[in-house]
């Protein structure tokens, strides 16, 4: 008869190891409770909110909710975690004539673990930063005022993608682009021109197409597009004239700073196919002086 026992042994479970594993990983500590369902429910739960809910919040809904319901989605997070630790040790704290599973075993514990916390989530996270949304830093003053140095963005990566939903380029848009000279950075600038638009720049005067993008009475103000930004001189600007005419399947990009900017009238016209972003909103900034509390959730023109 012992020999023809069932699989199944009484093994109490451990309230401390259930919220461990919990810890570990949302949903790990149910599985050892021998809560199946539980255990997967919670695993989705945590990685739908975590990370795919953050990218509709962030380009799907208007964009003045992007960084409210952003920090709500990650205390949501952070609550469902809370919530999968307690689970586990509430649950095995009452489970002392637990019957065990052949399947319940630690091979199996660290499988799922090794699954879910190296494969799926990692997975999940690189797509989303590749295709939809990036957290970006700015490392200059480049485009000052309207973004500056130590910004944290939100960056849309279905911006310019072929076969996305995506937004097309269109001018004044602040886009993120591989540096043409060398292709292991990124530079954020400002889309003026693009496939055939004529470019003049004499002095602090622009021009796209023969339209003047500023006026005397406020030279330090552009439009373009429906779109008005700020943009910086230096007070010894040389009265000389640039003109440019954008060739097919290129942009002509410019700093807002114009005088302390690596643009378009240094190192060229930048193809079309590098554009990899757009600049959407100001998640988080700092300064040598503090966190700039004023440019958290601003949105870029």
């Amino acid at each position: 008869m012992k020999n023809n026992q069932s699989m199944e042994q009484n093994s109490p479970r451990k309230p401390l190891f259930a919220a461990l594993m919990s810890t570990a990983l949302p949903g790990l500590g149910q599985l050892y409770n021998g809560e199946f369902n539980k255990a997967i429910w919670l695993f989705l739960l945590f990685a739908i909110v975590s990370v795919p809910l953050v990218v509709i919040i962030a380009l799907v809904l208007p964009a003045v909710l992007t960084l409210p319901l952003v920090i709500l989605a990650t205390l949501l997070s952070i609550g469902i975690w809370v919530f999968a630790i307690v689970d586990g040790w509430r649950v095995a704290n009452r489970l002392r004539d637990f019957k065990i599973s052949a399947w319940q075993t630690s091979g199996v514990y660290t499988l799922v673990f090794l699954v879910c916390a190296t494969v799926i989530l990692p997975s999940t996270m690189l797509w989303v930063r590749k295709n939809q949304v990036e957290p970006l830093y700015v490392p200059s003053g480049s485009m000052e005022p309207s973004v500056l140095k130590g910004d944290f963005l939100f960056a849309q990566k279905s911006y310019n993608c072929p076969n996305c939903w995506g937004p097309e380029v269109r001018r004044g848009d602040v886009a993120i682009f591989v540096y043409p000279d060398n292709r292991n950075h990124y530079y954020i600038k400002r889309v003026m021109a693009l496939p055939g638009d004529k470019v003049t720049l004499q002095g602090t005067t622009l021009t796209i197409n023969g339209e003047r993008l500023n006026t005397d009475a406020e030279p330090e103000t552009e439009s373009l597009g429906g779109k008005s930004w700020q943009v910086q001189w230096s007070d010894d600007v040389p009265d000389e004239t640039f003109e440019i005419t954008v060739e097919p399947g290129h942009a002509f990009v410019l700093g807002d700073n114009r005088s302390k900017s690596n643009d378009s009238r240094v190192f060229g016209l930048v193809p079309l196919s590098d554009i990899v972003a757009k600049a959407r909103q100001v998640w988080f900034s700092k300064s040598d002086d503090g966190i700039r509390w004023s440019r958290v959730g601003r949105m870029l023109n």
